[in-house]
């Protein structure tokens, strides 16, 4: 299997990791970064000395469990530890896998959730998010992409990368009709539970869902690696916890450490979040009204990412590479299938915020 270059990732790489970096990251979908200092100190601090560095349970330990159970609001029997939600989304598909099987998808979407079904054999059925309607999730429209041959169905709320999100009754109903089909629903929730249009619970627990989430995106803590799946259906749990000890055999002890007490402290962690992503949408918002001219988009409704687009239909890739040269990285639409749109994110850069924006409306007026 050759898998397709990931462009996104190969943007990502050759600038964030630049020497010297690029200044002003706006292509990052995380939110504002910790150091482990800060980590550790956060609810009186944390004592890494005493863990034991060798083998965790392929479910994750009983704390980390407890954790994410308590965070999300559901029994931590349901969780098992992944990988990040990687590992989560290569586990669902291979254990769905069979010959002529299909998913279906959102379009756009995050580009690993296409690569990966196709590693894995399966076809990929997509339906539509209009970008007339803001990227609405319409369920007739996922309902109506699902056939015979369908095994899994995906929605991805906050959605990557355009910010819409599907509200909980959507998530129960589209959910209660794929089930009379016998299709389970995954509901990939890493933005959770960052929402501008009010608060949401998971979708974690809804019958005929499997939630998958990490620790990289509301959670700001990418470098922990870890991210879990929430499925209540106890066979499909058991060949869940199967697969990860195939693929990965454990967690880390230390990292698994860490990620529990960051989610025991997620009120500290999340308000810094929100205060960021908050504060700089709208800044980004009155730059998107004063550029309204030459690009459009859609408001997130949540997460740390908008999609905004050129009016005139251009490829958006020469603006960013020239944006870049400028010091101000965003991610070019082709990365997403979408060549006339850029990805901008609005929750990993605290600090000038308001000079990158600057930066990229200059940049704009002297490439019209």
């Amino acid at each position: 299997m050759n898998l397709p270059p990931f462009l996104l990732d190969h943007w990502l790489a050759a600038h964030e990791f630049a020497s010297p970096p690029i200044r002003y990251n706006l292509a990052a979908s995380t939110g504002p970064k910790w150091t482990l200092g800060e980590l550790q100190a956060l609810g009186g601090g944390l004592d890494l000395s005493g863990v034991t560095i060798s083998y965790a349970a392929p479910q994750g330990s009983s704390a980390l469990r407890q954790a994410i159970g308590d965070f999300l609001g559901v029994d931590p029997e349901w969780v098992v530890a992944t990988t990040g939600a990687s590992e989560a989304l290569s586990i669902l598909y291979c254990l769905a896998a069979r010959p002529g099987a299909n998913v279906v998808l959102p379009a756009p979407d995050f580009p690993a959730f296409d690569a990966m079904a196709a590693a894995w054999g399966l076809g990929v059925r997509h339906y539509a998010l209009p970008r007339e309607e803001g990227y609405r999730h319409r369920p007739e429209h996922l309902l109506a992409a699902a056939d015979a041959a369908t095994v899994l169905a995906l929605v991805n709320t906050p959605h990557n990368p355009t910010g819409a999100v599907v509200r909980p009754e959507e998530i129960s109903s589209l959910a209660s009709g794929l089930a009379g089909r016998g299709i389970p629903l995954i509901v990939d929730e890493v933005y959770h539970p960052l929402h501008f249009s009010g608060r949401f619970p998971s979708a974690a627990g809804t019958p005929n869902v499997i939630a998958m989430g990490d620790m990289s995106k509301a959670m700001s803590l990418a470098g922990l690696r870890l991210g879990w799946i929430v499925d209540a259906e106890p066979e499909r749990r058991k060949r869940i916890i199967d697969a990860r000890s195939y693929f990965t055999i454990s967690g880390s002890p230390v990292l698994e450490a860490l990620a529990a007490h960051a989610l025991t402290n997620s009120a500290t962690i999340l308000e810094r979040l929100s205060a960021v992503a908050t504060g700089n949408l709208v800044a980004l918002s009155g730059f998107m009204q004063s550029v309204s001219d030459t690009l459009a988009w859609s408001r997130p409704e949540g997460g740390t990412v908008s999609f905004p687009w050129f009016r005139d239909g251009r490829d958006s890739r020469p603006f960013c590479e020239a944006l870049a040269r400028a010091g101000v990285l965003v991610a070019p639409g082709d990365c997403f299938g979408q060549p006339s749109h850029l990805r901008v994110g609005f929750a990993a850069q605290a600090d000038g915020f308001a000079d990158a924006l600057a930066i990229f409306e200059r940049t704009l007026r002297n490439r019209s």
